[in-house]
């Protein structure tokens, strides 16, 4: 027993590399994730005591669980098997594709790095950015919407800081899951995505017809799993960003899944109209370059990015910029799947188009889309501009909430937003040059539904 044994010492190093691993695996690697697994609990614990919606048991399942539910649900199985059909392969070759599609969509929510890191970082980066106010919202009827009810939040597109702006001003109803599109398919921001709920779709797919219909299959059983479930969403029904400041026709994709799979019979489907708008939209010259030249598809350089922000930052340093302006968030009247009739034909494009109307009815009035209007109008002077956003506001629909600021403050607010830009020059007669008209209809264009005769 006690006797010495030589051995080469490749193998005495094999030896310890194979019982670490297996102490690791058997020990060590349970424990961490043991440890890690109860502080997550006990984070999902306390913030769901301030939570009006606590975080839903499908958000919190391991993600290895949710990927093996969706690619043996009994709908994903029978794509698989026409899949294999169509392509003329093996069905575990096609049962293997499905599993990849699931792997790129279903999300790693972390409760810790939502409330911890993801809604501080959202907090402060929109007070950074912008003067942040929300408009229209009637609290009662919010109040009135049923708690087992799926709660999703449909919005119109006009930035990226859409999705930052939006996760924090309803961090107190829930934790937020978004489609996210391929923009972001990026490490680490990919990861860190993941982590906050988020779920990638495929806007566009150069993939074969037969793996195109698996693949909608696959996000389309995803989708209505987690509305099943009762996950809170976010959901851009337009399915990009507005090129031009107007809002556009809904593209049916997720909300044809959603409408798809309601049963009246089980938990009720309430759509929260969400209506932005922004002083200064962060993307605006690109985007309206990408409109001008018809190519949706734009990279903003990486110099004229890294340019900007540290203008940005300096302009801040030396108290020559405070923010980007105001950035107004409005709630419309929600929509629930239940009392509205899905009996007829088009249902989906039924209720794609009234929720298009409800966030079209209540998209906020600011500072620098109304100066825009004027001067666009004709206007010259301040004092015009200011009779001019007197006038609009005086005509706009009831459902659109009135700016707490006077006709006169919001005319000063938008034209020194516009003159920080070079967009607007002169001081008693206002000047702006043809290149820039572009940027001006932009933002008047955001406004521009309220009144029929445009």
């Amino acid at each position: 027993m006690t006797t010495p044994i030589e051995i080469p010492l490749w193998l005495l190093v094999l030896v310890l590399l194979f019982a670490a691993v297996t102490f690791a695996s058997h020990f060590l690697f349970p424990s961490v994730r043991w440890f890690f697994r109860r502080r997550a609990e006990r984070v999902v614990a306390r913030v769901n005591k301030r939570l009006a919606k606590p975080i839903e048991p499908f958000k919190l399942a391991r993600r290895y669980d949710t990927i093996e539910r969706l690619v043996f649900d009994p709908e994903v199985i029978r794509a698989v098997n026409e899949y294999a059909k169509v392509e003329d392969v093996r069905e575990d070759v096609a049962f293997e594709k499905a599993r990849h599609y699931a792997r790129e969509i279903v999300p790693s929510f972390s409760a810790t790095a939502y409330f911890s890191f993801g809604m501080r970082l959202a907090k402060w980066l929109s007070r950074f950015l912008y003067r942040l106010r929300v408009g229209q919202f009637d609290r009662a009827e919010y109040e009135a919407i049923d708690p087992d009810a799926t709660v999703i939040f449909v919005m119109n597109h006009r930035s990226n800081m859409d999705y930052v702006l939006v996760t924090y001003l309803v961090s107190r109803a829930g934790a937020l899951s978004y489609a996210v599109g391929e923009w972001a398919r990026v490490w680490p921001l990919s990861a860190m995505i993941k982590m906050m709920g988020g779920y990638f779709i495929r806007r566009k797919s150069r993939s074969k017809p037969a793996a195109r219909e698996l693949y909608r299959k696959v996000l389309a059983r995803y989708v209505q799993m987690a509305t099943e479930g009762g996950v809170t969403q976010a959901v851009f029904p337009e399915g990009g960003l507005s090129l031009n400041g107007k809002m556009a026709n809904p593209r049916l994709g997720i909300l044809s899944y959603i409408v798809d799979g309601f049963d009246p019979e089980k938990r009720d489907v309430v759509f929260v109209p969400v209506a932005l708008n922004y002083d200064r939209v962060l993307e605006d010259k690109f985007l309206i370059k990408a409109d001008q030249t018809g190519k949706r598809r734009f990279r903003p350089p990486l110099f004229t990015v890294v340019g900007g922000v540290t203008g940005y930052l300096w302009a801040r340093v030396r108290r020559k910029l405070t923010t980007f302006g105001t950035a107004n968030v409005s709630f419309g009247q929600p929509l629930s799947l239940r009392d509205f009739s899905l009996s007829r034909e088009g249902a989906t494009e039924a209720v794609g188009q009234e929720l298009m109307a409800r966030i079209a009815s209540v998209v906020p009035l600011l500072p620098v889309p109304l100066v825009s209007r004027a001067i666009l109008s004709g206007a010259t002077t301040q004092a015009e501009i200011t009779a001019s956003i007197e006038e609009t506001i005086a005509t706009v629909p009831s459902s659109v909430a009135k700016p707490r600021r006077t006709p006169d403050q919001m005319a000063t607010d938008g034209l020194v937003n516009l003159r920080r830009r070079g967009l607007v020059s002169g001081d008693a007669v206002m000047t702006v040059a043809d290149t820039d008209k572009p940027v001006l209809a932009y933002y008047a264009n955001s406004i521009s539904h309220h009144y029929s005769e445009e």
